[in-house]
């Protein structure tokens, strides 16, 4: 009995998740479907052209050897990538490189009147009446560039399109990109981040950053003034238009309205278009279709939480570009306890540095702790020695009495000496306290066992493992 396309990807993407991280087989294996299966070649269905590409280049050889387990030596896999804009979608060989597609322009609804080339002088409405400037200012904030732009799993897919815009703005195929998160994720640090790179590479080019309430506000002083011709001519010679925060477009019917001639108008002519958003668009309420039908003619993408690795490479970065130094337990300490919002461990880093210029205090975990409890409802949990044994016991499968016990054993000692490093670590308890707890041992065997645990972090992996797997959970509460 023949498989159908489904079966036989679905016993493909089982292999596929063995043998990639859960981050990475959501983001480009999830949204995948099998369309066909012909004479041995099984074609799956991609989003975009975009996604096709990164396929290619990071994937293609676990592709091939799944698909050949599954189909047999002779086996070949097919793309078709969607084209949303209704042309027909095309299929390649997955292993052979192709020249990308001349993608037909999108049907566009008849333009109105205001549509055409200006011939009087455009105003700008970022400028104070009164006041003439001859170029139109950006609005972008020059610190937020790609250098300072933390990759990581949680963003990859967004800033390599990001990049990619930015050498060849409107020339990619994901014309709009739009970007999603919650808030405090680097949204509109990445979409600037293009920007910037534009303005830096391309000196022909306007580019032009404005949250979605200015642009409403410059429409409704527009309307007020009768100076609706100039508004629609200003935005309609934007080569690259950053609009932040969309779904405040939410249920106003006439901004959306001139937004989506000024959407239509731009992406016909080639320029590039990147929005931001707190959600999806399909999650946005209050939006015409037609309007959310535009934002998936290029990239959609999310913004996720970063991992534990990546918050403490975005300290390590805000650090080093604030000429600062934090003693390593600080930094991860900060990391394991800010998890959700990265504008937080920005806030944590400026409030230190604050505390250390006022106070002139050495910044110790003591100090951290209560800073870091000015950005964290749940930190009232305060992590004892109690909970430290018992979580050190479960990770060794040891009983808390053999870990204050007597015992000489090998494995007994060294998950001692570990729960004791941890305590003096994450407690506010003494030497001699701390000895105590481990069946009246003295403050000399607690500092013995401190430092072996640090030797031995610095040359045994696993150990280094096993502690800080210890660690994290503890400052999480898991």
């Amino acid at each position: 009995m023949h498989k159908t396309p489904g079966e036989v990807w679905t016993n493909c993407l089982k292999i596929i998740r063995e043998n990639v991280n859960e981050q990475s087989f959501k983001t480009w294996f999830e949204p995948i479907t099998a369309v066909k299966i012909e004479d041995n070649v099984l074609t799956i269905e991609v989003p975009s052209q975009f996604f096709y590409e990164w396929l290619e280049e990071h994937y293609v050889p676990l592709l091939r050897k799944t698909i050949r387990q599954e189909l047999g030596v002779n086996a070949r896999l097919e793309y078709r990538i969607i084209v949303d804009n209704g042309a027909p979608g095309f299929s390649v060989d997955a292993p052979t490189n192709v020249q990308q597609p001349q993608n037909q322009p999108p049907e566009v609804e008849q333009q109105p009147e205001f549509a055409k080339t200006p011939v009087d002088p455009i105003k700008n409405p970022f400028v104070i009446p009164g006041i003439r400037r001859a170029t139109v200012q950006s609005q972008l904030n020059p610190n937020y560039t790609f250098g300072n732009f933390v990759e990581g799993e949680c963003n990859q897919l967004a800033r390599s399109a990001g990049l990619a815009i930015g050498n060849k703005p409107g020339g990619t195929a994901f014309n709009p990109l739009v970007l999603y998160s919650s808030v405090g994720l680097g949204k509109t640090h990445l979409a600037q981040a293009v920007g910037n790179f534009v303005k830096e590479n391309f000196n022909n080019k306007i580019v032009l950053y404005v949250t979605s309430e200015k642009f409403t506000n410059q429409f409704i002083e527009a309307l007020k003034t009768g100076s609706i011709s100039d508004f629609i001519h200003f935005y309609q010679m934007v080569d690259v238009l950053i609009v932040d925060d969309i779904q405040f477009f939410a249920n106003k019917d006439k901004t959306q309205d001139i937004f989506f001639h000024t959407f239509n108008h731009l992406h016909q002519n080639g320029k590039q278009i990147i929005l931001t958003s707190d959600r999806p668009p399909k999650d946005l309420e209050g939006m015409e279709e037609r309007l959310l039908s535009r934002f998936k003619w290029g990239l959609i993408t999310d913004l996720g939480v970063p991992a534990y690795e990546t918050r403490v490479a975005i300290l390590e970065s805000k650090m080093s570009a604030d000429g600062i130094e934090l003693p390593r337990e600080i930094v991860e300490f900060i990391a394991h306890n800010i998890t959700t919002n990265i504008r937080e461990l920005e806030g944590v880093l400026n409030s230190m540095k604050a505390q250390a210029k006022l106070s002139r205090n050495k910044l110790d975990l003591a100090v951290t702790r209560k800073i870091v409890k000015n950005f964290v409802n749940d930190f009232s949990r305060k992590i004892s020695i109690d909970s430290i044994q018992r979580k050190v016991c479960d990770a060794q499968n040891l009983d808390v009495e053999e870990l204050t016990g007597k015992s000489r054993k090998r494995k007994i000692v060294q998950a001692r000496q570990i729960a004791m490093y941890l305590c003096k670590k994450f407690t506010d308890h003494s030497l001699k306290e701390i000895g105590k707890a481990f069946g009246g041992r003295d403050h000399s065997t607690v500092i013995h066992s401190c430092q072996t645990i640090t030797n031995l972090m610095d040359t045994d992996r696993d150990i280094q493992d096993t502690v800080m797997s210890i660690q994290r959970q503890l400052q999480m509460g898991i």
